[in-house]
């Protein structure tokens, strides 16, 4: 069994929890370190448990604090080798992460971290380097893939697999046309490199969710060009036209709050 927790997802800040046998990691740490703390002190989480935080790119919204916790805790980081480059570079870094705590992770080659057996994948994005993680505890399987500019057959396989997914569905088309945003960074989100739509997400999904899916959470919703009734109505409903989502379902379909926690989910 696999506790989750979503401490943040969006442009405030996004980060991860995952619990197995005591054993705790995050994905991304873009919430500040004081208020992760009060977070764990809320759910009773001890802090000495968490034992590694895995990265998926170097953008502030997912690194802030990462240097910091790691140094605070002595707790080593995963990332690929081109995230740290980009780490380094981040001046939005509170602290930068120390040499001895580098881990540098391989696409498509599985690692272990405790119980969890952990294979970084390629996700297209606008920075450094970005990669989703398909994790596994058992027969327990969990995928999370965030900040994607098109879909991919990586991704496409790593979500087949999955029983668990976190995946983001960043924007509405419509509110992001007609929004606040100039041209230039519409075309940046909406571009090969930026984000996935509700409507991409929902035929990603659609097409390829397993048909042993429990659960899924829908991460990273822009404030200003979402919903989360937007980008829920999109998903089951491409769904249920594909016939992987009916009313008598046990499959869960969920958007995660930007800022506070979600959970905690047990996932068996």
């Amino acid at each position: 069994m696999i506790k989750f927790i979503c401490f943040g997802s969006g442009s405030s800040g996004n980060c991860y929890y995952l619990c197995a046998d005591g054993y705790a990691i995050l994905i991304d740490l873009g919430i500040g370190v004081r208020m992760l703390k009060r977070y764990c002190s809320n759910y009773g989480l001890p802090l000495a448990g968490i034992k590694a935080i895995l990265v998926t790119h170097d953008h502030a919204d997912h690194v802030k604090a990462v240097g910091a916790f790691s140094h605070d805790f002595r707790v080593p980081v995963y990332a690929l080798k081109d995230t740290f480059m980009g780490m380094e570079r981040n001046r939005l870094m509170t602290k930068k992460v120390a040499p001895p705590s580098m881990r540098i992770v391989q696409l498509k080659s599985a690692f272990a971290l405790g119980p969890f057996s952990i294979e970084a994948f390629y996700v297209p994005h606008d920075s450094a380097a970005c990669c989703g993680y398909a994790i596994h505890v058992g027969d327990v399987s969990f995928c999370l893939i965030t900040d994607a500019g098109h879909v991919t057959d990586d991704m496409r396989r790593h979500l087949a697999e999955a029983r668990y997914v976190v995946v983001e569905a960043n924007y509405d088309e419509e509110m992001l046309r007609n929004g606040p945003y100039p041209e230039f960074l519409q075309q940046r989100i909406i571009g090969p490199n930026g984000h996935m739509s509700n409507a991409e997400t929902a035929d990603l999904l659609a097409t390829n969710l397993s048909a042993e899916a429990r659960h899924v959470w829908l991460c990273h919703l822009s404030q200003e060009n979402n919903r989360p009734e937007l980008a829920l109505s999109a998903v089951e409903l491409a769904l249920r036209d594909s016939g992987r989502f009916t009313d008598s379902d046990s499959l869960v379909v969920q958007t995660l709050e930007r800022r506070q926690p979600t959970g905690p989910f047990e996932l068996h």
